[in-house]
């Protein structure tokens, strides 16, 4: 199969981690992680773009000795070993409190939510197997009806209306010097699409949802990580 455009070869790989990188179960696939270094090797930088926290993202990011930044909470914070400090780009306080408020409303929903929640900077997160319709429309009709509601298969995401991956990435490039036009990314999951938006080339990895492959330029035909072992054998292929 064509895995990239005639000609053209990405200078950055951004990508997702939940059920990218990972299954059904978060379980890395080691393939993908060997794939991963073989492009930081040829010196391709990585970028980790995740809806993940900062302190789970950074350990992979440094575990798989990673050059590229990382964007994490759909763009909500943004990080490099040479910016001093992550870039924080929302308090969360209105998303946790937009979850409290949630709670009363909405029977057995639980205002705690997810367990990553603990080291959450920018944004909040439900369980993903609350009423996202219920929560939808309770958001949609109270004083936090400007914050995002995005499902992604791991959470529901309670965010402010200017946080995604795309705007996260865009920022991102600015402070890096570099163009939407050389990133490849790879995803899976709603909160991916803003991020395909920004990326000159887009690649959703098989058992992606639905609205995810229809948007993507690529469709992999193997499962989550699985995809990278012959993507970029494809990239390196290139020269």
């Amino acid at each position: 199969m064509q895995w990239l455009p005639q000609g053209w070869r990405p200078k950055v790989v951004a990508v997702d981690i939940d059920g990218t990188l990972t299954d059904g179960n978060k379980q890395l696939d080691t393939g993908a992680i060997k794939a991963l270094r073989r492009l930081e090797d040829a010196g391709i930088p990585v970028v980790l773009a995740t809806g993940n926290v900062r302190a789970i993202t950074y350990g992979l990011w440094r575990f798989l000795k990673l050059s590229g930044p990382i964007c994490c909470e759909n763009g909500g914070v943004l990080w490099h070993k040479a910016w001093g400090g992550p870039i924080v780009r929302a308090d969360g306080k209105e998303a946790k409190m937009a979850a409290e408020w949630l709670s009363t409303q909405i029977e057995g929903l639980d205002p705690e939510g997810i367990e990553t929640n603990s080291w959450r900077e920018s944004e909040w997160c439900l369980f993903p197997d609350e009423d996202l319709e219920a929560v939808q429309q309770s958001i949609a009709e109270s004083q936090w009806s400007h914050l995002s509601v995005v499902r992604t298969g791991f959470a529901i995401h309670l965010m402010e209306p200017h946080l995604s991956k795309g705007t996260g990435l865009e920022l991102m490039f600015e402070k890096m010097g570099w163009s939407a036009e050389d990133v490849l990314c790879v995803g899976d999951a709603p909160n991916d699409l803003p991020m395909f938006e920004f990326a000159h080339w887009s690649i959703a990895v098989g058992g992606a949802f639905e609205q995810v492959k229809e948007a993507a330029d690529v469709v992999s035909p193997h499962p989550h990580g699985a995809t990278f072992t012959p993507l970029v054998d494809a990239i390196l292929a290139k020269k």
